[in-house]
């Protein structure tokens, strides 16, 4: 009796603490924005408004700057303002790497992650990364297909940029989504069976 309450003690734990951190974060979230943006709307206003509100005005300012930075004229615009931006000093330290960071995960970036990849490890295994850029490499003796693979050392933020021909990386059957998750884990989110392809 004894063994199966702390069975299910245990299990009820490692199912539970990740759901109630994942509400609390979105809760949190939701009340930052919602709280912050629905100020605007009280001065604005004179009055109450309802909750929620603020996160339709978020959602709202963030599809029109994403609707800016897809049309030349609306790109020329953001360049600018990240130009002037950028000459503050404590703004630059800041902005720099979270910017550097959240391109990296966008799929309509071409600087960004493009597929998971494996490479070979000295000891003889595999080392999972993350392609980042596809280019020819001339040394000589006729140009060569050539990849660079982002391979993370420390939750993803730090790591090893390897270079190496394209024919001997292999790509396994995961979204960038999912390799993510696994270096997030530790490993533990592989799957239990993976198919590579040289594609």
């Amino acid at each position: 009796m004894l063994q199966w309450l702390r069975r299910s003690f245990v299990a009820g734990f490692f199912i539970a603490v990740p759901v109630v951190v994942s509400v609390a974060a979105f809760i949190w979230m939701f009340r930052l924005i919602d709280g912050w943006t629905a100020h605007l709307w009280v001065r604005l206003l004179g009055r109450d408004v309802p909750p929620g509100l603020g996160i339709v005005t978020t959602a709202a300012v963030l599809l029109l700057i994403g609707a800016l930075a897809r049309n030349v004229f609306g790109r020329r615009i953001l360049q600018t303002t990240e130009y002037y931006l950028l000459r503050v000093p404590l703004f630059r330290t800041v902005y720099s790497p979270v910017k550097q960071l959240i391109v990296a995960f966008s799929p309509d970036n071409e600087s960004g992650f493009k597929r998971v990849a494996l490479v070979a490890h000295p000891s003889g295994g595999q080392m999972l990364g993350f392609l980042t850029k596809e280019f020819t490499l001339d040394r000589g003796t006729g140009p060569e297909e050539m990849v660079a693979v982002y391979v993370p050392t420390n939750h993803l933020y730090l790591g090893d940029v390897v270079v190496l021909p394209r024919d001997r990386v292999s790509f396994p059957d995961l979204t960038v989504e999912q390799g993510i998750r696994v270096f997030l884990t530790g490993g533990m989110a592989l799957p239990p069976q993976m198919k590579t392809d040289r594609g």
